[in-house]
């Protein structure tokens, strides 16, 4: 017979995290998990809103001290010009360490070649694996909402001595328990934001406060419409026999090369506008909005074997 201990006090309240609470929880756990367990991680920084994130998260992982690893960035040379401006912002203010891959080095000692499309998205393989070849560790912001093939990727996705990805090979990940060996030459891509959805990265970032680069939010724009998107008219972006140049007022929802990556009208101007627009639309930003992703439904999966992220 059990008694009840009438002068005990209130039993104790259980502290809940909230969704997104538990989902920094476990991005700053991974963080530090491979900090301690690789030699030389680097982060994958574009400017874009996740690896903004990525980079929040790191900051607030090892605080007060610095982030102890370099940022990447693949610079196709087709880059918004607010993009840029931001990530060179963010690494002053940050003190961070900048390491830069440049396609254009690469075209010009002939070890690529100009696509006909005009387009470098898919050119930027080479400059990565050549980059992070030095790196035992490499920290990506891509979610498992974006497009199927990163649906396959666990948080730590191994690469072989040739930086490629075999979908079929991937370890078990149970308990939160991350298995990072790997064998000279191979190495470990990793996820943290795995778990979050695009929702979810613009909820964080209206809780946060966190700034991101003016493109992000609705502005007037010369645009064209070309294969369903409104592509930005400017030096790597010229209207073709038929294009009518517009002014439209748009934003975008992932960042990339300039030549293939779309906005879309809207009116958001603030954190709270994009989270309700994001929160009513069934397309993902990748699909919507980046024409190499929608060459066919194979297409990044094929480019995540060859080495990209």
């Amino acid at each position: 017979m059990t008694t009840t201990d009438e002068h005990a006090g209130p039993a104790p309240r259980t502290h809940r995290l909230t969704q997104l609470q538990s989902l920094e929880s476990e991005a700053i756990h991974i963080l530090r998990e491979v900090v301690a367990e690789f030699e030389r991680p680097v982060l994958l920084f574009s400017g874009g809103k996740d690896s903004v994130v990525m980079l929040h998260l790191a900051v607030k992982a090892f605080w007060p001290g610095p982030v102890p690893f370099p940022v990447l960035h693949v610079d196709t040379g087709h880059n918004f010009p607010e993009v840029l401006a931001f990530r060179d912002a963010t690494v002053e203010r940050l003190g961070l360490r900048l390491q830069v891959a440049r396609v254009q080095d690469y075209l010009d000692d002939g070890r690529l070649r100009e696509r006909a499309d005009g387009t470098r998205n898919q050119l930027q393989t080479v400059p990565l694996l050549d980059a992070i070849g030095r790196h035992d560790a490499v920290f990506g912001g891509g979610r498992r909402d974006e497009e199927k093939a990163r649906a396959k990727e666990r948080i730590y996705s191994l690469r072989d001595e040739f930086g490629q990805w075999d979908p079929r090979n991937q370890r078990p990940e149970l308990w939160n328990l991350y298995n990072g060996r790997h064998r000279p030459g191979e190495h470990v891509r990793v996820f943290p934001l795995s778990n979050w959805t695009e929702l979810d990265v613009w909820r964080y970032v209206a809780a946060e406060r966190i700034a991101l680069p003016s493109l992000y939010y609705a502005h007037d724009r010369e645009v064209v419409a070309r294969d369903g998107m409104w592509l930005a008219v400017g030096p790597h972006t010229q209207p073709r026999e038929g294009e009518q140049v517009t002014t439209r007022r748009v934003r975008y929802r992932t960042v990339g090369d300039t030549s293939c990556t779309g906005a879309v009208e809207s009116d958001a101007t603030d954190v709270a506008d994009v989270v309700r627009e994001i929160a009513a639309t069934r397309l993902t930003e990748r699909g919507a909005t980046r024409a190499d992703d929608r060459a066919s439904e194979a297409a990044m999966e094929d480019r995540k074997k060859e080495g990209y992220f």
